[in-house]
Protein backbone atom coordinates (compact mmCIF):
# COMPACT_ATOMS: atom_id res chain seq x y z
CA UNK A 1 0.00 0.00 0.00
CA UNK A 2 1.92 3.49 -0.54
CA UNK A 3 1.92 6.02 1.19
CA UNK A 4 0.63 9.93 0.34
CA UNK A 5 1.85 13.20 1.40
CA UNK A 6 0.44 16.56 0.46
CA UNK A 7 2.22 19.78 -0.62
CA UNK A 8 -0.31 22.85 -1.59
CA UNK A 9 1.27 24.01 -4.61
CA UNK A 10 -1.45 27.27 -5.51
CA UNK A 11 1.58 29.54 -5.19
CA UNK A 12 3.85 27.31 -7.29
CA UNK A 13 3.27 29.16 -11.27
CA UNK A 14 3.68 26.69 -14.05
CA UNK A 15 3.93 23.49 -11.50
CA UNK A 16 3.31 21.04 -13.86
CA UNK A 17 6.56 22.69 -16.41
CA UNK A 18 8.76 22.22 -13.51
CA UNK A 19 8.09 19.30 -12.25
CA UNK A 20 9.24 17.88 -15.46
CA UNK A 21 12.17 19.75 -15.94
CA UNK A 22 13.13 18.42 -12.58
CA UNK A 23 12.37 14.38 -13.46
CA UNK A 24 13.51 14.72 -17.57
CA UNK A 25 16.89 12.89 -16.76
CA UNK A 26 14.66 9.66 -15.46
CA UNK A 27 14.70 7.15 -17.70
CA UNK A 28 10.70 6.25 -17.67
CA UNK A 29 8.49 9.05 -17.39
CA UNK A 30 4.57 9.07 -17.89
CA UNK A 31 2.70 12.77 -17.16
CA UNK A 32 -0.70 13.52 -18.55
CA UNK A 33 -2.33 16.81 -18.29
CA UNK A 34 -5.75 17.60 -18.58
CA UNK A 35 -5.28 21.43 -18.52
CA UNK A 36 -8.68 22.20 -17.11
CA UNK A 37 -7.51 25.56 -16.52
CA UNK A 38 -6.79 26.59 -20.38
CA UNK A 39 -9.29 24.92 -22.30
CA UNK A 40 -12.69 26.14 -22.85
CA UNK A 41 -14.59 23.08 -22.08
CA UNK A 42 -17.30 21.75 -20.55
CA UNK A 43 -15.94 19.86 -18.03
CA UNK A 44 -18.46 17.13 -18.76
CA UNK A 45 -16.87 16.28 -21.56
CA UNK A 46 -13.32 15.37 -19.78
CA UNK A 47 -14.63 13.29 -17.15
CA UNK A 48 -11.47 13.68 -15.47
CA UNK A 49 -10.77 14.40 -11.10
CA UNK A 50 -7.35 15.87 -11.45
CA UNK A 51 -5.30 18.64 -13.85
CA UNK A 52 -2.19 16.75 -13.85
CA UNK A 53 -0.56 12.83 -13.33
CA UNK A 54 2.87 11.99 -13.42
CA UNK A 55 5.19 9.24 -12.77
CA UNK A 56 8.35 8.07 -12.85
CA UNK A 57 10.71 4.90 -12.33
CA UNK A 58 9.82 1.98 -12.80
CA UNK A 59 10.05 -0.95 -9.85
CA UNK A 60 11.69 -4.24 -10.68
CA UNK A 61 9.63 -6.91 -10.70
CA UNK A 62 9.50 -10.90 -11.71
CA UNK A 63 7.77 -9.81 -14.94
CA UNK A 64 10.52 -7.52 -15.37
CA UNK A 65 9.00 -5.14 -18.43
CA UNK A 66 5.50 -5.83 -18.63
CA UNK A 67 5.34 -6.15 -22.51
CA UNK A 68 2.74 -9.67 -22.91
CA UNK A 69 -0.53 -8.58 -22.29
CA UNK A 70 -1.49 -11.58 -19.75
CA UNK A 71 1.22 -10.66 -17.91
CA UNK A 72 -0.11 -6.81 -17.75
CA UNK A 73 -3.52 -8.43 -16.34
CA UNK A 74 -1.85 -10.84 -13.89
CA UNK A 75 0.21 -8.21 -12.46
CA UNK A 76 -2.10 -6.21 -12.45
CA UNK A 77 -4.72 -8.12 -10.77
CA UNK A 78 -1.95 -9.27 -7.79
CA UNK A 79 -0.57 -6.10 -7.43
CA UNK A 80 -3.58 -3.30 -7.14
CA UNK A 81 -1.06 -0.43 -7.91
CA UNK A 82 -0.87 2.06 -10.69
CA UNK A 83 0.61 1.32 -14.38
CA UNK A 84 1.63 3.14 -16.53
CA UNK A 85 2.00 2.87 -20.57
CA UNK A 86 1.02 2.55 -24.03
CA UNK A 87 -0.58 -0.01 -26.57
CA UNK A 88 1.38 1.01 -29.87
CA UNK A 89 -0.68 1.34 -32.74
CA UNK A 90 1.08 -1.93 -34.24
CA UNK A 91 -0.69 -4.20 -30.52
CA UNK A 92 -3.03 -4.91 -33.60
CA UNK A 93 -0.78 -7.36 -34.98
CA UNK A 94 -0.97 -9.43 -31.51
CA UNK A 95 -4.98 -9.31 -31.61
CA UNK A 96 -5.47 -10.11 -35.48
CA UNK A 97 -3.66 -11.45 -38.35
CA UNK A 98 -1.94 -8.52 -39.34
CA UNK A 99 1.48 -6.75 -40.19
CA UNK A 100 3.38 -4.16 -39.88
CA UNK A 101 6.68 -3.80 -42.28
CA UNK A 102 6.60 -0.30 -43.58
CA UNK A 103 9.46 1.75 -42.56
CA UNK A 104 9.81 3.00 -39.06
CA UNK A 105 12.63 5.87 -37.66
CA UNK A 106 11.54 5.71 -33.48
CA UNK A 107 11.37 1.77 -33.03
CA UNK A 108 8.96 1.67 -30.16
CA UNK A 109 8.05 -1.54 -28.81
CA UNK A 110 4.15 -2.92 -29.95
CA UNK A 111 3.42 -2.43 -26.01
CA UNK A 112 4.73 -1.32 -22.56
CA UNK A 113 3.81 -0.66 -18.98
CA UNK A 114 5.85 0.49 -15.77
CA UNK A 115 4.53 0.15 -12.52
CA UNK A 116 6.24 3.64 -11.07
CA UNK A 117 8.26 4.24 -7.73
CA UNK A 118 6.65 7.49 -7.52
CA UNK A 119 3.08 9.39 -8.64
CA UNK A 120 1.90 13.12 -8.41
CA UNK A 121 -1.65 13.86 -8.74
CA UNK A 122 -2.62 17.22 -8.74
CA UNK A 123 -6.06 18.20 -7.62
CA UNK A 124 -7.39 22.18 -6.69
CA UNK A 125 -3.89 22.86 -6.50
CA UNK A 126 -3.31 20.69 -3.69
CA UNK A 127 -0.15 18.04 -4.60
CA UNK A 128 -0.26 14.24 -3.61
CA UNK A 129 2.68 12.38 -3.94
CA UNK A 130 2.08 8.40 -3.84
CA UNK A 131 4.98 6.46 -2.72
CA UNK A 132 5.89 3.11 -1.40
CA UNK A 133 7.83 3.37 2.10
CA UNK A 134 10.99 2.00 1.99
CA UNK A 135 14.70 3.59 1.97
CA UNK A 136 14.98 4.14 -1.46
CA UNK A 137 11.73 6.26 -2.00
CA UNK A 138 11.76 7.90 1.46
CA UNK A 139 15.35 9.48 0.06
CA UNK A 140 14.01 10.46 -3.08
CA UNK A 141 10.59 12.23 -1.60
CA UNK A 142 12.95 13.96 0.66
CA UNK A 143 14.75 15.50 -2.47
CA UNK A 144 11.38 16.07 -4.29
CA UNK A 145 9.49 17.84 -1.79
CA UNK A 146 12.79 20.28 -0.83
CA UNK A 147 12.60 21.07 -4.94
CA UNK A 148 8.81 21.28 -5.58
CA UNK A 149 8.77 23.29 -2.11
CA UNK A 150 11.99 25.76 -3.67
CA UNK A 151 11.05 25.54 -7.37
CA UNK A 152 11.31 29.11 -8.30
CA UNK A 153 9.15 31.95 -10.31
CA UNK A 154 11.46 32.09 -13.19
CA UNK A 155 10.84 31.27 -16.73
CA UNK A 156 12.78 28.40 -17.75
CA UNK A 157 15.23 29.85 -20.14
CA UNK A 158 14.29 28.14 -23.98
CA UNK A 159 17.01 26.49 -25.85
CA UNK A 160 17.53 25.97 -29.64
CA UNK A 161 16.54 22.98 -31.30
CA UNK A 162 17.88 21.72 -34.46
CA UNK A 163 14.94 20.55 -36.77
CA UNK A 164 14.52 20.20 -40.43
CA UNK A 165 11.38 19.24 -41.49
CA UNK A 166 10.77 16.95 -44.68
CA UNK A 167 7.50 15.32 -45.94
CA UNK A 168 7.27 11.43 -46.61
CA UNK A 169 4.21 11.49 -48.64
CA UNK A 170 4.42 14.12 -51.40
CA UNK A 171 0.93 16.22 -52.10
CA UNK A 172 0.90 14.44 -55.54
CA UNK A 173 1.64 11.45 -53.96
CA UNK A 174 -1.08 11.79 -51.46
CA UNK A 175 -3.93 12.80 -54.12
CA UNK A 176 -2.84 9.37 -55.71
CA UNK A 177 -3.82 7.92 -52.89
CA UNK A 178 -7.18 9.02 -51.89
CA UNK A 179 -8.09 8.52 -55.39
CA UNK A 180 -7.56 5.07 -55.26
CA UNK A 181 -9.06 4.47 -51.99
CA UNK A 182 -11.88 6.16 -53.04
CA UNK A 183 -12.36 3.90 -55.26
CA UNK A 184 -12.01 1.01 -52.99
CA UNK A 185 -14.80 2.76 -51.16
CA UNK A 186 -16.82 2.60 -54.51
CA UNK A 187 -16.28 -1.24 -55.14
CA UNK A 188 -17.52 -1.74 -51.47
CA UNK A 189 -14.23 -3.21 -49.49
CA UNK A 190 -14.46 -0.09 -47.10
CA UNK A 191 -16.61 2.16 -46.18
CA UNK A 192 -14.02 4.58 -44.47
CA UNK A 193 -10.32 4.85 -43.85
CA UNK A 194 -7.95 7.10 -41.88
CA UNK A 195 -4.89 8.14 -44.44
CA UNK A 196 -2.08 8.83 -42.48
CA UNK A 197 1.65 10.93 -43.94
CA UNK A 198 4.75 11.14 -41.78
CA UNK A 199 6.74 14.68 -41.11
CA UNK A 200 10.43 13.89 -40.32
CA UNK A 201 13.42 15.41 -38.91
CA UNK A 202 16.33 13.41 -39.12
CA UNK A 203 20.11 14.19 -37.22
CA UNK A 204 18.03 16.48 -34.64
CA UNK A 205 18.71 17.26 -31.23
CA UNK A 206 15.69 18.85 -29.35
CA UNK A 207 14.83 20.04 -25.73
CA UNK A 208 12.11 17.54 -25.37
CA UNK A 209 10.20 18.70 -22.12
CA UNK A 210 10.75 22.36 -23.54
CA UNK A 211 9.25 21.27 -26.63
CA UNK A 212 6.19 20.06 -25.07
CA UNK A 213 5.67 22.79 -22.75
CA UNK A 214 5.52 25.07 -25.71
CA UNK A 215 3.09 22.71 -27.34
CA UNK A 216 0.91 22.22 -24.34
CA UNK A 217 0.97 26.09 -23.94
CA UNK A 218 0.02 26.95 -28.10
CA UNK A 219 -2.20 23.80 -27.98
CA UNK A 220 -4.24 22.95 -24.56
CA UNK A 221 -5.55 19.91 -25.27
CA UNK A 222 -7.78 17.60 -22.56
CA UNK A 223 -5.24 14.45 -23.01
CA UNK A 224 -2.11 15.94 -23.65
CA UNK A 225 0.79 13.85 -22.31
CA UNK A 226 4.58 13.20 -22.11
CA UNK A 227 5.71 9.70 -21.92
CA UNK A 228 9.39 8.87 -21.92
CA UNK A 229 10.75 5.30 -22.56
CA UNK A 230 14.56 5.66 -21.78
CA UNK A 231 15.68 7.01 -25.47
CA UNK A 232 11.76 6.83 -26.95
CA UNK A 233 9.95 9.96 -26.60
CA UNK A 234 6.19 11.08 -26.92
CA UNK A 235 5.13 15.30 -26.69
CA UNK A 236 1.11 14.39 -27.20
CA UNK A 237 -1.37 17.41 -27.42
CA UNK A 238 -4.25 14.91 -28.45
CA UNK A 239 -7.85 16.23 -27.99
CA UNK A 240 -8.99 12.44 -27.91
CA UNK A 241 -10.15 10.29 -25.79
CA UNK A 242 -9.91 6.28 -26.72
CA UNK A 243 -11.33 4.98 -23.89
CA UNK A 244 -11.71 5.27 -20.53
CA UNK A 245 -13.51 3.09 -17.21
CA UNK A 246 -14.66 4.16 -13.88
CA UNK A 247 -16.26 1.46 -11.90
CA UNK A 248 -17.93 -0.67 -14.73
CA UNK A 249 -18.60 2.59 -16.83
CA UNK A 250 -16.57 2.39 -19.91
CA UNK A 251 -16.72 6.15 -22.21
CA UNK A 252 -15.45 6.35 -26.03
CA UNK A 253 -15.16 9.73 -27.46
CA UNK A 254 -13.92 9.70 -31.02
CA UNK A 255 -13.23 12.43 -33.23
CA UNK A 256 -14.06 12.72 -36.58
CA UNK A 257 -14.72 16.14 -38.32
CA UNK A 258 -11.67 19.08 -38.13
CA UNK A 259 -12.63 22.93 -38.71
CA UNK A 260 -10.06 25.99 -38.17
CA UNK A 261 -10.53 28.70 -36.01
CA UNK A 262 -10.49 32.27 -36.70
CA UNK A 263 -9.38 34.97 -34.71
CA UNK A 264 -12.04 37.24 -36.44
CA UNK A 265 -15.22 35.93 -34.48
CA UNK A 266 -17.94 36.58 -36.94
CA UNK A 267 -15.51 33.83 -39.78
CA UNK A 268 -14.64 31.29 -36.46
CA UNK A 269 -18.89 31.08 -35.81
CA UNK A 270 -18.85 30.72 -39.66
CA UNK A 271 -16.61 28.04 -39.70
CA UNK A 272 -18.10 26.36 -35.86
CA UNK A 273 -21.30 26.45 -38.06
CA UNK A 274 -20.28 25.19 -41.33
CA UNK A 275 -18.45 22.24 -39.34
CA UNK A 276 -22.06 20.92 -37.34
CA UNK A 277 -23.40 20.99 -40.77
CA UNK A 278 -21.06 19.84 -42.99
CA UNK A 279 -22.39 16.45 -44.01
CA UNK A 280 -19.30 14.59 -45.07
CA UNK A 281 -17.95 15.06 -41.37
CA UNK A 282 -21.18 13.63 -40.02
CA UNK A 283 -21.17 10.81 -42.14
CA UNK A 284 -17.92 10.28 -40.90
CA UNK A 285 -18.27 11.17 -37.35
CA UNK A 286 -21.72 8.28 -37.48
CA UNK A 287 -19.76 5.72 -39.19
CA UNK A 288 -17.00 5.76 -37.22
CA UNK A 289 -20.25 6.02 -34.10
CA UNK A 290 -21.23 2.82 -35.01
CA UNK A 291 -18.10 0.96 -35.50
CA UNK A 292 -17.66 1.87 -31.41
CA UNK A 293 -21.17 1.09 -30.87
CA UNK A 294 -20.33 -2.38 -32.40
CA UNK A 295 -16.79 -2.65 -30.58
CA UNK A 296 -18.20 -2.12 -27.05
CA UNK A 297 -21.16 -4.33 -27.40
CA UNK A 298 -18.72 -7.06 -27.34
CA UNK A 299 -17.90 -6.72 -23.78
CA UNK A 300 -21.14 -4.11 -22.44
CA UNK A 301 -23.96 -5.80 -20.77
CA UNK A 302 -27.21 -5.99 -22.50
CA UNK A 303 -28.77 -3.12 -23.20
CA UNK A 304 -26.06 -0.67 -21.74
CA UNK A 305 -24.04 0.96 -25.13
CA UNK A 306 -25.41 4.33 -25.52
CA UNK A 307 -24.46 7.39 -27.53
CA UNK A 308 -24.71 10.23 -24.81
CA UNK A 309 -23.88 12.46 -27.46
CA UNK A 310 -24.02 12.51 -31.39
CA UNK A 311 -21.29 15.52 -33.27
CA UNK A 312 -20.82 17.74 -30.97
CA UNK A 313 -18.75 20.72 -31.98
CA UNK A 314 -15.68 21.53 -29.43
CA UNK A 315 -13.50 24.67 -29.72
CA UNK A 316 -9.31 23.73 -29.17
CA UNK A 317 -7.39 26.44 -29.89
CA UNK A 318 -6.63 25.98 -33.36
CA UNK A 319 -9.31 23.65 -34.76
CA UNK A 320 -12.71 22.93 -33.98
CA UNK A 321 -13.52 19.34 -33.64
CA UNK A 322 -16.82 16.78 -34.12
CA UNK A 323 -16.94 14.56 -30.82
CA UNK A 324 -18.87 12.17 -30.59
CA UNK A 325 -19.69 10.05 -26.79
CA UNK A 326 -20.14 6.34 -26.22
CA UNK A 327 -20.73 4.62 -23.31
CA UNK A 328 -21.31 0.85 -21.84
CA UNK A 329 -21.60 -1.17 -19.06
CA UNK A 330 -18.50 -4.14 -18.71
CA UNK A 331 -20.46 -6.91 -18.41
CA UNK A 332 -17.95 -7.94 -15.72
CA UNK A 333 -14.93 -6.46 -14.02
CA UNK A 334 -12.27 -9.20 -15.11
CA UNK A 335 -13.58 -7.78 -18.79
CA UNK A 336 -11.67 -4.32 -18.19
CA UNK A 337 -8.51 -5.82 -20.50
CA UNK A 338 -10.81 -7.30 -22.90
CA UNK A 339 -12.51 -3.82 -23.61
CA UNK A 340 -8.93 -2.67 -25.00
CA UNK A 341 -8.24 -6.00 -27.02
CA UNK A 342 -12.03 -5.77 -28.25
CA UNK A 343 -11.80 -2.62 -29.57
CA UNK A 344 -8.21 -1.82 -30.32
CA UNK A 345 -7.42 0.24 -32.20
CA UNK A 346 -9.14 3.22 -31.71
CA UNK A 347 -11.63 3.02 -34.45
CA UNK A 348 -11.63 6.88 -35.39
CA UNK A 349 -7.40 6.10 -36.62
CA UNK A 350 -8.70 3.20 -38.90
CA UNK A 351 -12.09 3.26 -40.21
CA UNK A 352 -14.68 0.32 -41.53
CA UNK A 353 -15.02 -2.34 -41.71
CA UNK A 354 -11.62 -1.69 -39.04
CA UNK A 355 -9.61 -4.59 -40.32
CA UNK A 356 -10.05 -4.42 -44.16
CA UNK A 357 -9.19 -0.62 -43.42
CA UNK A 358 -5.93 -1.27 -41.77
CA UNK A 359 -5.19 -4.21 -44.24
CA UNK A 360 -5.16 -1.01 -46.88
CA UNK A 361 -3.90 1.63 -44.65
CA UNK A 362 -0.34 -0.82 -44.32
CA UNK A 363 -0.24 -0.98 -47.88
CA UNK A 364 -0.74 2.66 -48.80
CA UNK A 365 0.86 4.33 -45.63
CA UNK A 366 5.07 4.46 -46.36
CA UNK A 367 5.42 4.64 -42.36
CA UNK A 368 5.09 2.43 -39.54
CA UNK A 369 2.57 4.37 -37.53
CA UNK A 370 4.37 2.94 -33.85
CA UNK A 371 3.07 5.17 -31.47
CA UNK A 372 1.00 7.18 -34.11
CA UNK A 373 -2.69 6.29 -33.47
CA UNK A 374 -2.05 3.99 -30.48
CA UNK A 375 -2.67 5.19 -27.01
CA UNK A 376 -0.87 5.98 -23.89
CA UNK A 377 -2.79 6.34 -20.56
CA UNK A 378 -3.14 4.68 -17.22
CA UNK A 379 -4.71 1.90 -14.89
CA UNK A 380 -5.14 2.49 -11.34
CA UNK A 381 -4.88 0.91 -8.01
CA UNK A 382 -8.84 0.37 -8.59
CA UNK A 383 -8.67 -1.16 -12.50
CA UNK A 384 -9.92 2.10 -13.46
CA UNK A 385 -7.96 3.73 -16.28
CA UNK A 386 -8.19 6.56 -18.98
CA UNK A 387 -6.08 6.34 -22.46
CA UNK A 388 -5.83 9.28 -25.16
CA UNK A 389 -5.48 8.60 -28.77
CA UNK A 390 -2.15 9.37 -30.05
CA UNK A 391 -2.34 12.08 -32.67
CA UNK A 392 -1.37 15.85 -32.80
CA UNK A 393 1.62 14.27 -31.62
CA UNK A 394 5.75 14.75 -32.17
CA UNK A 395 7.79 11.15 -31.48
CA UNK A 396 11.27 11.46 -30.88
CA UNK A 397 14.21 8.74 -30.90
CA UNK A 398 16.88 10.31 -28.52
CA UNK A 399 19.46 7.86 -30.06
CA UNK A 400 18.91 7.57 -33.40
CA UNK A 401 18.47 11.39 -33.91
CA UNK A 402 14.68 10.89 -35.36
CA UNK A 403 11.56 13.09 -35.17
CA UNK A 404 8.70 12.38 -36.63
CA UNK A 405 5.00 13.37 -36.28
CA UNK A 406 2.19 12.36 -38.57
CA UNK A 407 -1.42 13.78 -39.57
CA UNK A 408 -4.20 12.09 -41.36
CA UNK A 409 -7.91 12.32 -42.30
CA UNK A 410 -10.69 10.20 -43.35
CA UNK A 411 -11.50 9.15 -47.31
CA UNK A 412 -15.18 8.65 -47.45
CA UNK A 413 -16.81 8.57 -50.61
CA UNK A 414 -17.51 12.25 -50.42
CA UNK A 415 -13.70 13.36 -49.97
CA UNK A 416 -12.65 15.46 -52.71
CA UNK A 417 -8.97 14.68 -52.33
CA UNK A 418 -7.14 18.08 -52.27
CA UNK A 419 -9.28 19.07 -49.17
CA UNK A 420 -7.81 16.07 -47.11
CA UNK A 421 -4.78 17.17 -47.93
CA UNK A 422 -5.51 20.45 -46.87
CA UNK A 423 -6.63 19.03 -43.65
CA UNK A 424 -3.74 17.39 -42.89
CA UNK A 425 -1.41 20.48 -43.42
CA UNK A 426 -4.01 21.95 -40.95
CA UNK A 427 -3.50 19.08 -38.26
CA UNK A 428 0.34 19.59 -38.31
CA UNK A 429 0.16 23.34 -38.46
CA UNK A 430 1.08 24.26 -34.21
CA UNK A 431 3.19 20.88 -34.40
CA UNK A 432 5.47 22.24 -37.41
CA UNK A 433 5.36 25.58 -35.41
CA UNK A 434 6.45 24.09 -32.42
CA UNK A 435 9.37 22.75 -33.64
CA UNK A 436 10.35 25.89 -35.78
CA UNK A 437 9.67 28.51 -33.06
CA UNK A 438 11.76 26.55 -30.29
Amino acid sequence: MRKIIYIDIKNKKNFDEKLLEILKDEEYIAHYNTNKEKINIDTKFLYSDYETITAYGKISDSYGEILNPENLKKYINSQNDWFFGFFSYDYKNHLENLTSNNFDGINVPDYFFFQPEIVFIEKNKILEIHYFENITSTEKIKFLKEKILKLEENKIQPKKNNVELKQRIDKNSYLKKASELKNHIKIGNIYEINLCMEFYSENTEIEETEIFNKLNSLSPTPFAAFFKLKDKILISASPERYLKKSGMKIISQPIKGTAARNENLEIDNENKIRLENDEKERSENIMIVDLVRNDLSRTAKKGSVKVDELCGIYPFSSVFQMISTISSELKSEELYIDVINTSFPPGSMTGAPKIRAMELIEEFEETKRGLYSGSVGYFSPEKDFDFNVVIRSIIYNKTAKYLSYSVGSAITDKSVPEKEYEECLLKAETMKSVLLIC
